[in-house]
């Protein structure tokens, strides 16, 4: 009988339970030797995401340059606008909403920067670039191979992405949920736990509700388009949602938002191709997530949360979102590098950002599936009438 295997929405809950017990009567001593394996997590974290980048983003942008179309750039043009429009809706109703119900600076900057308690060694490990630098050296390379053709870069690049992933999925996920414990049981020691675990239901709460109502928007807009009834549209998607929720990943649920989609009017051979290409760069729900998240922490550690600063991080983490692998928590793990490079978050806050962001991913998926159904019915609304003539031709022809 074939075991089944803890997910990490379920250690994470398990990571958070243990360490805020824990870190009540635990004694100094080990409260610093956790502190230790939080720090020199961090530094390995630091030292990898430009490497994740370069791994993750040069071959993506590699790949979507293979049988390049007007369909496919429309799909590529509309994922990314729809992503960043998340992000900024997310960021306008966070700002606004969340100073109501939190408090600026309720989480004290000595339980974010580690002062209660100092790791016993702490061992840097200087990143070869930084964000900014991988993602433009991304680009170059990732635009050079589509244009220069040569296969021998692009193989070197896609099996340098595989051995990222490889790492994201083998060694940074499954020891996320114990850096989690550690910092759970640190704060849980320091007495500041009650008050991170009450605001993250808050922030999750409206992360929730600000990923429903961009759904409607975006079914409302496809559904003049497409010139059919968004509700119906909505309605027929909630497998899709549901499974998309529980599961926690865009690229397994392709087979349900499929049939999803399909029910919904859109060609077949239209949704064959744009279902599986949004998975990878339509992350509309995963931005609201980390959006909201980011402006709560940010406000809660009294950092300013100015508008120009999260336009560079929307626009830029649009595109890291893209490169993101497809696991739990994969598109945090491709951003973690610009919130640091861009937001100025510290290591601490990355780690409070984490276990927020896990603590309940499934609606982020939910949201990303759910959309790429939407933005099927725009694209089948324009071409499905250009592939039908095509296939008739080729009938003819035949």
């Amino acid at each position: 009988m074939k075991k089944r295997k803890l997910g990490l929405f379920p250690k994470v809950l398990i990571a958070i339970t243990i360490g805020s017990l824990l870190g009540l009567i635990a004694p100094d001593i080990m409260i610093r030797i956790l502190k230790t394996f939080n720090v020199f997590f961090a530094q390995i974290l630091k030292f990898i995401v430009p490497l994740l980048v370069l791994g993750l983003v040069t071959p993506s942008v590699a790949n979507l340059g293979r049988g390049a179309g007007k369909m496919l750039l429309s799909v590529i043009v509309i994922s990314y606008l729809s992503t960043i429009g998340a992000g900024f809706f997310a960021y306008g109703c966070a700002s606004n909403l969340l100073p109501h119900y939190l408090s600026i600076g309720e989480i004290s900057t000595s339980a974010l920067e580690g002062k209660v308690f100092e790791p016993y060694f702490n061992i840097k490990f200087p990143p070869i670039c930084d964000i900014l630098t991988a993602l433009l050296l991304s680009f170059m390379l990732g635009v050079g191979i589509i244009f220069t053709k040569a296969p021998g870069l692009k193989k070197a690049f896609d099996e340098f992405g595989e051995i990222v992933k490889l790492t994201i999925e083998r060694a940074i996920i499954p020891l996320l949920p114990f850096y989690i414990f550690t910092m759970i049981c640190e704060m849980s020691a320091a007495g500041h736990l009650s008050t991170v675990m009450g605001t993250g239901i808050k922030v999750i709460a409206t992360g929730v509700i600000l990923s429903i109502c961009y759904l409607i928007i975006q079914y409302i807009i496809a559904g003049l388009i497409a010139k059919k009834n968004p509700f119906k549209c909505i309605w027929n998607i909630i497998p899709a949602y549901l499974t998309g929720f529980s599961i926690c990943s865009s690229s397994a649920v392709i087979p349900v938002t499929l049939e999803c989609t399909m029910k919904n009017g859109a060609t077949k051979e239209i949704a064959n191709f744009t279902i599986p290409l949004c998975s990878t760069v339509h992350m509309c729900g995963s931005t609201i997530k980390l959006i909201t998240t980011s402006v709560a922490v940010m406000y809660l550690s009294g950092m300013n949360i100015s508008f120009a600063l999260f336009v560079n991080f929307i626009l830029l983490q649009g595109i890291s979102a893209v490169a993101a692998p497809g696991v739990m928590g994969g598109v945090l793990m491709a951003s973690i590098g610009l919130l640091e490079s861009v937001l100025g978050f510290s290591p601490e806050q990355s780690a409070l950002m984490m276990t927020i962001y896990l603590a309940l991913d499934g609606y982020g998926p939910a949201c990303n599936v759910s959309g790429d159904g939407a933005i099927t019915l725009i694209i089948d609304r324009f071409f499905a009438k250009k592939y039908a003539s095509a296939q008739q031709l080729s009938l003819i022809h035949i």
